[in-house]
């Protein structure tokens, strides 16, 4: 049977994809599986929340990332005198021509970091909805279409509440991964050391050798193929019934909603693709259950106190329901 060149864009696609996590290598040790997760997520034209404690890299991680993609990349800190239009932009007074322009924001973005985005009151946390939903910018009732793609990469601290303002779960649902960046192992972090003391300048990813090895035409490319990869009405039964378990876990308060779901087919398909398959299996499934899932879930007030955690009843989740074979 001969490939047709949709087969073609898609194999090169994947070949530049898989590169990625090379490239950013060169610049930042052992996160492999968060470059995973957010490749996933551009492959999805999703959005991203990583948490972490701070100096474990995720700027970087972006950065770098979006130069291996030949992507804009903007960094807003958010901070609570943060304003709306700080973020998605305002319109100007021009006394030259005695009109108002409209001066962009730094949503206007392929990658938008936001840095710490629970240090900004609801108001200007709210200003980022419309564009993570709906990929454009409303501004005196003129819309104002983002750039293809555009994501938003959102950063948390775990540790430090005081002075932050937790997202409402109709934010958190609209991400759709959350990626957990973890202090590197003993190994990774002498690594990390050596190559400071070697001149590694994290300010500078050209003398790192941080080099594109893919861009937008590979992403689209890439999308497109996801598209066509075969979900078995099995494995939809499967997503299904770990949604619906969630909704009536003992631990949980807030279960999975029906747009996690789709969110977890989603996540799944683009992780078949990567994988080199067409066809979904629950073993994809359960691969990205927890990244997808974790931050659309609730814990129980008592089940906290008595140690759980979310991923801890996703987990037990994931052994209790069975797998279609």
């Amino acid at each position: 049977m001969t490939e047709t060149p949709h087969d073609l864009a898609g194999e090169d696609a994947r070949t530049a994809l898989t590169a990625l996590r090379g490239e950013v290598a060169k610049a930042v040790v052992g996160q492999d599986s968060v470059v995973t997760g957010l490749v996933i997520a551009l492959l999805c034209r999703g959005h991203v929340l990583l948490e972490g404690v701070p100096g474990v890299a995720k700027t970087l991680l972006i950065r770098t990332l979006a130069q291996a993609l030949k992507l804009d990349f903007k960094r807003v800190q958010f901070t609570p005198d943060l304003m709306p239009g700080d973020v998605t932009g305002s319109l100007i007074y021009d006394n030259r021509t005695s009109e108002f322009e409209f001066r962009e924001g730094p949503v206007f973005t392929n990658l938008l970091l936001a840095d710490e985005i629970n240090r900004t009151p609801p108001k200007t946390q709210a200003s980022l909805l419309e564009s993570m939903e709906e990929r454009q910018v409303s501004v005196e009732g003129e819309a104002r279409p983002l750039p293809d793609p555009f994501v938003v990469c959102a950063t948390q601290n775990p540790v430090e509440y005081e002075g932050t303002y937790p997202l409402p779960e109709a934010q958190l649902d609209r991400f759709l991964v959350k990626l957990n960046v973890p202090v590197p192992s003993r190994d990774d972090e002498i690594a990390v050391l050596q190559r400071h003391a070697s001149g590694f300048d994290p300010r500078d990813l050209g003398a790192a050798g941080v080099t594109p090895v893919a861009g937008p035409a590979d992403l689209a490319a890439g999308r497109e193929a996801v598209r066509r990869v075969h979900v078995d009405p099995k494995v939809s039964g499967y997503i299904v019934d770990l949604c619906r378990a969630t909704r009536q876990s003992p631990s949980l308060q807030l279960g999975v909603s029906p747009r996690g779901a789709t969110a977890l087919l989603a996540t799944a398909r683009a992780w078949a693709w990567l994988s080199g398959r067409d066809y979904v299996r629950p073993d994809d499934v359960k691969a990205l259950a927890r990244p997808t899932l974790r931050h659309r879930v609730q814990l129980r007030p008592e089940a906290e106190l008595e140690g759980a955690t979310t991923d801890g009843v996703l987990e037990g989740i994931l052994t209790t329901v069975p797998a279609p074979r």
